[in-house]
């Protein structure tokens, strides 16, 4: 897959939401500002509720916010949704397929919704099997597939586009290590190419070792942020973990609700 990395991009936020509100009679979002750099792993965390997935639904334009702004690239998702949905992807926990397809069908129709030109939807398609080690079972129904190779089907189609942004609901839940391990790689390689990854999950470790920045969202509102080290410093336990770290932060709000 082609690298998109180049100093331009790399000046410009890879996602930046400024005063997003979301309200379903009760608050969900609740005026969230965030940046995420270009490049960038961030993990945003946060007890059930907090408004994670309302806020990655709103990014990826699925739920309209009542307020404020999503750029995603420099490209203002309100005002050309279209344009900021062609350079984003969603990965929600439940993997979505067509079971009917093989791996190799659904990467086909999944490029073609993008407009992926055909020899390089191949290419890509070919790519993300083998990296993924899903290619000895291209032409297998997913029907008859695990929740672990589902899950890599759907991580395959979130790419097969190369999104710029990638956004991942609880992606390594209820994987086995090796597969894990796969999507884990795969992620980072992403990043490195230039793509930001905003990552939820409540498989702490799992944030702690791949995140270069936390957000941690409460009540629809950010109330830390910053790499581990310095979360550990707002927190107070400079040898903590980050379990330890996300509780001590969290159990005033939850003290106040």
């Amino acid at each position: 897959m082609s690298e998109f990395r180049s100093p331009d991009t790399q000046a410009i936020p890879g996602l930046r939401l400024a005063g997003l509100r979301k309200s379903f009679g009760k608050v969900a979002v609740d005026g969230l500002d965030l940046s995420v750099r270009a490049g960038e792993f961030y993990a945003l965390l946060g007890p059930n509720g907090a408004g994670k997935t309302t806020t990655l639904r709103m990014v990826a334009g699925l739920l309209p916010p009542d307020e404020g702004s999503v750029q995603i690239f420099g490209v203002d998702a309100r005002r050309d949704p279209v344009a900021a949905k062609r350079i984003t992807a969603w990965l929600p926990d439940e993997p979505m397929l067509y079971d009917k397809l093989d791996p190799l069908e659904y990467l086909e129709f999944v490029a073609g919704l993008w407009g992926v030109e055909p020899k390089r939807a191949q290419d890509s398609a070919v790519e993300l099997l083998e990296v993924l080690e899903l290619w000895p079972h291209r032409h297998e129904l997913c029907e008859g597939f695990s929740r672990g190779m589902k899950q890599k089907v759907a991580l395959a189609g979130a790419l097969i586009h190369e999104p710029k942004l990638l956004m991942l609901d609880e992606p390594l839940t209820g994987l086995d290590a090796a597969i894990a391990r796969q999507v884990k790689d795969l992620l980072v390689a992403r990043c490195r190419a230039g793509a930001s990854i905003i990552l939820t999950t409540h498989i702490l470790e799992v944030a702690e070792r791949l995140a270069d920045r936390i957000g941690i969202i409460h009540h629809g509102k950010l109330i830390a942020e910053g790499t581990l080290a310095e979360l550990r410093e707002v927190a107070g336990q400079r040898n903590s973990s980050l379990e330890d770290v996300f509780l001590e932060l969290t159990r005033p709000m939850e003290r106040a609700a």
